[in-house]
């Protein structure tokens, strides 16, 4: 074990407040962290931040967007202490410069899909069942390809893969990245193709289950400092800050799996 992966094993055994205790002692200076995060981790990160503030003093401000959308913001010049994004976009932001020091992968994500609450779940168990499924509703909704989103070029290439590209096109009603779970539940689609993560926190909307293995895009959400940072201390303590108990906790109720996995 590297001592990075032996520092995280630690921190993930120690309660946040003896963690800080250890780490920082009293002489921490409160600092106003400014984060830009995908959309997939949205509730999660609302959900870590208070406890972040509490157990360690800074302030955590919170921005989302598009991977696309968040990549252009950064590249456009906006100034971020702190990423949280898939390694695609740590790519991009590597290469142009934007970034301040390797990245950590914090968690992971999942795609399945969704339906309104109180319908039949569909049989979703392998990829000809989802195709039977997919075929037989009259609308379905993913995030619009055309904002770079990942899961829903990946759900275009779902349908390419299982034939049935030409004929899911008129089923079409495209999310702009947070709408397609108010979408199911108001009745404009019957089916949603998304982040588990996303559609977990929508009332009204029961998630079915993720997409079986030969149709599945995991997602791995990276954090990384910004070049430009301005509380770059700070940063680096809410990236060990996810390695904790809590924030491990956070991450499961919000449909993520902690860490990097295999």
């Amino acid at each position: 074990m590297n001592v990075k992966a032996l520092g995280l094993a630690l921190i993930a055994t120690l309660s946040s407040s003896l963690f800080w205790t250890l780490a920082w002692g009293s002489a921490v200076q409160a600092a106003d962290v400014k984060v830009l995060a995908s959309n997939s981790v949205r509730t999660m990160l609302e959900d870590v931040a208070p406890l972040f503030e509490h157990a360690s003093g800074h302030k955590a401000t919170l921005g989302f967007g598009t991977s696309a959308q968040v990549a252009k913001r950064v590249i456009g010049g906006e100034a971020v202490d702190l990423l949280v994004v898939t390694p695609d976009v740590v790519d991009i932001l590597e290469k142009a410069g934007k970034l301040a020091g390797a990245s950590t992968s914090i968690a992971r994500s999942l795609m399945g899909i969704g339906v309104r609450a109180g319908t039949p779940y569909p049989d979703i168990a392998t990829p000809a069942t989802v195709r039977k499924a997919l075929l037989a509703v009259k609308s379905v909704t993913f995030s619009d390809p055309g904002t770079g989103a990942a899961s829903g070029v990946h759900t275009v290439k779902i349908f390419e893969q299982l034939g049935i590209a030409d004929a899911m096109k008129p089923k079409y009603r495209l999310g702009d990245g947070t709408s397609s779970g108010r979408m199911v539940v108001s009745g404009e689609a019957e089916l949603a193709i998304w982040q588990i993560s996303a559609m977990k926190p929508v009332k009204g909307l029961d998630v079915v289950g993720p997409l079986p293995a030969e149709l599945q895009l995991t997602t791995h959400l990276s954090a990384v400092v910004g070049a430009g940072a301005t509380a770059p201390d700070a940063a680096k303590a809410l990236i060990l800050f996810f390695a904790s108990p809590e924030a491990a906790a956070a991450m499961r109720a919000r449909g993520l799996e902690p860490g990097s996995g295999p």
